[in-house]
């Protein structure tokens, strides 16, 4: 059985305007949430023309010219403006009938583009029971007929399986949010033996050494810590006659654990250093969660991966700062302000 995607009214309308406007062909991405029972697509973004598309509403007429590295390089922005709980969850091509039917490998070829470019940039590992599969939405523009498929983006040799598109009016007016401020007061060395001082790669030894820190760390949700498995909503009373809460999930302490316990110790280490990157700042990140009985781990998950995201994406644009400004190669001794 295949899975089924809840899609908001208001993506609906957003796709049935593209058809009209755009011919032969349009792209884009679908923006939403997966859990293990049910995924959610509450936003649908066509993909930007380049330069010399911009003067006209037409697309190249053949499927072959569908540019990959555009979309891929598309959908990698777009990530790194979302908040947690959010992410690409595929694509969409609206086409004219006779592209129709070559357009599922178009649309197959892209999605294992954005997943292994948006693999490259993580810091954290995805869950064992993580849900892997990618929608490939295509919508013919004649007859406005839907058809939505998944690929499995953990297996290369993955091939497409149905899937239910159900609409849904208001479909995440009642999702709950989880906000949270962390400080943040990393110094990363740079070893004199690093060849060309090798910046961004240091920065992400250490990114990656705080990121495991914030994986480990004891979330407090309302001054409480919860179990994994228990629901997010456990001993909150519904409004008579609505499907809203009374009390907005919203205040999230992170308590970073000092110390990892005796089988965690290391040997400290004496190197020689020409310089430094300390990155201090307060982030504040947000986490979104469905209100189909949310399980504390799925809160938790997301808002870590925010957390980590949003450092990770601010590094990564003072990186194309400092290559267009300064050069590859330029030496670097930095002190990196990320509020």
């Amino acid at each position: 059985m295949g899975r089924t995607y809840f899609v908001e009214e208001a993506v609906g309308q957003y796709l049935s305007d593209l058809s009209t406007k755009f011919k032969p062909y349009v792209t884009g991405l679908l923006i939403g949430q997966c859990s293990s029972q049910r995924d959610y697509v509450i936003r649908a973004v066509r993909t930007p023309p380049k330069e010399e598309q911009k003067e006209g509403n037409t697309s190249p007429s053949k499927l072959e010219s569908i540019d990959e590295e555009w979309i891929t390089a598309h959908a990698s922005q777009v990530s790194r403006m979302l908040p947690g709980g959010l992410l690409v969850l595929g694509v969409f091509i609206i086409a004219t009938p006779e592209l129709s039917k070559d357009s599922q490998n178009a649309l197959r070829k892209v999605i294992f583009s954005i997943e292994k470019s948006l693999t490259k940039r993580r810091l954290w590992k995805p869950a064992e029971e993580e849900v892997s599969d990618r929608a490939a939405l295509q919508v013919c523009s004649a007859t406005k007929k839907i058809v939505c498929r998944t690929y499995d983006v953990q297996d290369p040799k993955s091939s497409a399986k149905p899937a239910d598109w159900k609409y849904q009016s208001a479909l995440s007016a009642s999702w709950l949010s989880l906000d949270c401020t962390v400080n943040v007061n990393i110094h990363i060395p740079l070893l004199a033996t690093s060849p060309n001082h090798d910046l961004e790669k240091n920065t992400k030894n250490g990114l990656n050494r705080w990121s495991k820190q914030i994986e480990d760390s004891v979330f407090l949700i309302n001054g409480q810590v919860k179990d994994d498995d228990t629901e997010l909503l456990e001993g909150q009373k519904k409004l008579r006659g609505n499907t809203q809460y009374s009390t907005q999930i919203s205040d999230v302490k992170v308590l970073t654990q000092l110390s990892q316990g005796s089988s965690h110790r290391s040997t400290a280490t004496v190197q020689v250093c020409s310089g430094s990157i300390n990155l201090k700042g307060a982030v504040k990140c947000r986490a979104y969660v469905h209100n189909n009985k949310p399980k504390v781990k799925e809160a938790v998950q997301a808002l870590k991966r925010d957390i980590i995201n949003t450092l990770n994406d601010r590094c990564e644009i003072l990186f194309e700062d400092l290559i267009i400004n300064e050069g590859p190669h330029k030496k670097i001794n930095h002190l990196f302000n990320v509020c």
